[in-house]
């Protein structure tokens, strides 16, 4: 019974990922979707009707980056799986191996403060995420499943205020080193 409760538990938090909610609009109160008028010429697109709509804020990435990124956060979603099934075992060594790949490590640092160059404040919320999965990993080194369980939570309470405070915008390398005033990406690299 102990087992079903938690993993109820878990599917429960994994379904709170899904959910699009912000601590000031509560899904109750969420404002409507703004209209948005059809395309004024051929240069409107699909996608800019999109952006319109999407108020949130926009991360500006080159297209190998943005792609890299979505493969990342896939993996993401792949460890928190993992966490679940091993919790559902007591498997306490594949929690802590699962959520060390999304914890904190300074190449996920450097990685994050590259992603979020050109939009200041997301490189906190990014590294926030991995330093509370770092939490997971501690609650399974003590073997405190109801700890992991939290951790758990947690931590996916910060995947959901990140994906309901930013997107992704894919610019071209001029408008990337103007918004980041970087030096051109180093060939190979992103």
């Amino acid at each position: 019974m102990l087992r079903f409760l938690l993993l109820a538990s878990a599917i429960a938090a994994l379904a709170a990922c899904a959910r699009e909610q912000t601590t000031s609009n509560p899904p109750s109160e969420a404002p409507a979707p703004t209209p948005v008028a059809a395309p004024k010429d051929k240069g409107d697109s699909a996608q800019a009707a999109l952006d319109r709509m999407d108020e949130r804020e926009p991360v500006p990435l080159l297209p190998m980056m943005a792609l890299h990124q979505k493969e990342n956060m896939r993996d993401h979603l792949v460890a928190v799986q993992e966490i679940v099934a091993a919790l559902a075992t007591d498997d306490f060594a594949g929690i802590e191996k699962a959520a060390g790949r999304i914890g904190f490590s300074d190449r996920m640092a450097q990685m994050c403060t590259h992603m979020g160059a050109g939009a200041p404040g997301f490189t906190d919320h990014a590294l926030g995420f991995h330093r509370t999965a770092d939490r997971i990993v501690e609650a399974a080194r003590e073997r405190d499943r109801a700890r992991v369980l939290t951790e758990l939570g947690a931590t996916l309470a910060t995947c959901t205020s990140c994906h309901a405070k930013w997107k992704q915008k894919v610019v071209d390398e001029g408008e990337w080193r103007q918004l980041t005033q970087a030096a051109p990406p180093v060939h190979g690299g992103y």
